[in-house]
């Protein structure tokens, strides 16, 4: 599941730079960090995750735009990242997150599309992230 010219990547949890965790020196290797940027959802405390649903309520996710390095490598390199989202399951499996295209606002001005992974399952009942912002959130809960 590719779109023809779109090569850019939205993250807003675990794929982050400030997680510094093992995906993210994978994500480093094949993405190139545009810039932070915000797109239209809400964010809910899954409990070891974060949960992104699309909205259209004025609300936003605060997250990381990247650009692929080498555009032939994109469909390889988003297969990686759909197994590690969930995306890609077997049939006995649920699918964890789905990949849409999405709008990214950089800067408050400039609008570019981009991946990104929308949480696939329920979230009632768990707590909004009301800053968008999962970093944020984490660091405020350990302090």
């Amino acid at each position: 599941m590719t779109t023809p010219g779109v090569y850019q990547l939205f993250v807003y949890g675990s794929l982050r730079s400030g997680f510094h965790s093992p995906v993210y020196e994978y994500i480093s290797s094949f993405f190139t960090l545009i810039g932070e940027g915000k797109v239209k959802g809400s964010l809910y405390d899954m409990g070891s995750y974060p949960a992104g649903i699309a909205t259209h309520d004025g609300h936003f996710i605060v997250g990381e735009l990247y650009r692929i390095n080498q555009e032939n490598e994109f469909a390889w390199a988003i297969g990686q990242l759909d197994d590690y989202e969930g995306v890609t399951v077997e049939a006995n499996e649920i699918q964890l997150y789905r990949r849409e295209i999405t709008d990214v606002h950089l800067n408050n001005s400039v609008v570019t599309p981009a991946w990104i992974y929308w949480y696939n399952g329920d979230v009632s009942g768990r707590p909004v992230i009301a800053s968008g912002d999962m970093l944020e959130y984490i660091n405020q809960k350990n302090s």
